[in-house]
């Protein structure tokens, strides 16, 4: 199970307290996978919230809400909901699933938003597959509610974007969906100045200008799967690897952003994909797989590779 966060899990002690009145310390801490100590700081986290729990010593003693609580109305913005989702997926990755505490959680707040506000960020919940990642970038709420926004209204947006390279861009784009993958934020749109299907950053995306014209959303369009099939293609070099291994084997180490992976027979495997930073993807992506490799193009990987072995054998010193 996914680590909470403080918050998420003074949010769980809520709803217990509202379920179970005289709750012990015990039982809570059990029940939140903690100790007796934690249970009791994420009680006063919610006294500290101005939430009214009550404790009572002795035997049948317990925790209770004080009588008369009545919690305010949600009353959210769009970009405050948007963020909401998205603290619950950055910090708790089953956020997603309604079968989970904190996702059962986020699903009541969801059903209760107004409905213009309550679709764009049950759209952003539906098309999170987020995962455990060792790199994260978030992005700007803002920025993400009006991507979602123009999702939900299927209406084009010109996006201003900062390449990996820092360079400034714009694009005109069809946007179809806002998807969360291995600790990342992707824009998966139909882009008009190659008239494909494109992934980007949200967390570079600088701003988002609506042009008030309509787009079209393919019927059958699964945001998860599309975005797997673009996230590696579509970037200034082409990259061919072949790895030294069974694809069973390889296919774990390989993320969908490094490109396609087919197998070549019982024990190899192509790697075929692109990228915008050859030396990036040497140096930190083909360097971390464990099997031997031969790099057949492009011609930009292959000077990456040459340039991150010459700097490693450099490291090592004279003789």
């Amino acid at each position: 199970m996914s680590e909470l966060s403080p918050t998420s899990r003074a949010l769980r002690t809520l709803e217990i307290l509202q379920a179970r009145p005289g709750v012990t310390a015990d039982q809570l801490a059990e029940r939140l996978g903690v100790t007796d100590r934690a249970a009791r700081r994420y009680v006063a986290i919610l006294r500290e919230a101005g939430i009214p729990v009550e404790s009572t010593r002795g035997r049948y003693g317990g925790y209770t809400l004080g009588r008369g609580l009545r919690l305010p109305p949600l009353v959210f913005s769009a970009t405050e909901a948007l963020g909401l989702v998205m603290a619950a997926l950055d910090g708790h990755h089953a956020a997603a699933d309604a079968q989970d505490p904190v996702g059962s959680a986020l699903g009541k707040i969801l059903r209760v938003l107004p409905q213009n506000v309550g679709r764009q960020a049950t759209l952003m919940r539906e098309h999170a597959q987020a995962v455990p990642a060792r790199r994260t970038a978030r992005p700007d709420p803002a920025t993400t509610a009006a991507l979602v926004a123009a999702v939900a209204a299927q209406e084009r947006v010109e996006i201003g974007y900062r390449s990996p390279t820092g360079t400034p861009r714009d694009f005109r784009v069809d946007p179809w969906a806002v998807v969360v993958r291995h600790g990342l934020w992707y824009l998966l749109c139909h882009a008009q100045h190659v008239d494909a299907v494109r992934t980007y950053r949200v967390d570079r995306v600088r701003d988002v200008r609506p042009t008030g014209e309509r787009c079209e959303v393919p019927g059958d369009l699964d945001p998860v799967a599309a975005l797997e099939t673009h996230l590696a293609s579509g970037w200034e070099f082409d990259t061919r690897v072949v790895v030294h291994g069974p694809y069973a084997e390889v296919a774990p180490y390989v993320r969908p952003v490094m490109g396609r992976l087919e197998p070549l027979g019982d024990d190899r495997c192509l790697l075929v994909g692109s990228t915008s930073n050859p030396r990036m993807y040497a140096g930190e992506w083909l360097a971390g797989l464990p099997f031997e490799l031969r790099v057949e193009g492009g011609p930009e990987l292959r000077a990456g590779v040459a340039e991150v072995a010459d700097r490693m054998s450099r490291a090592l010193g004279e003789g």
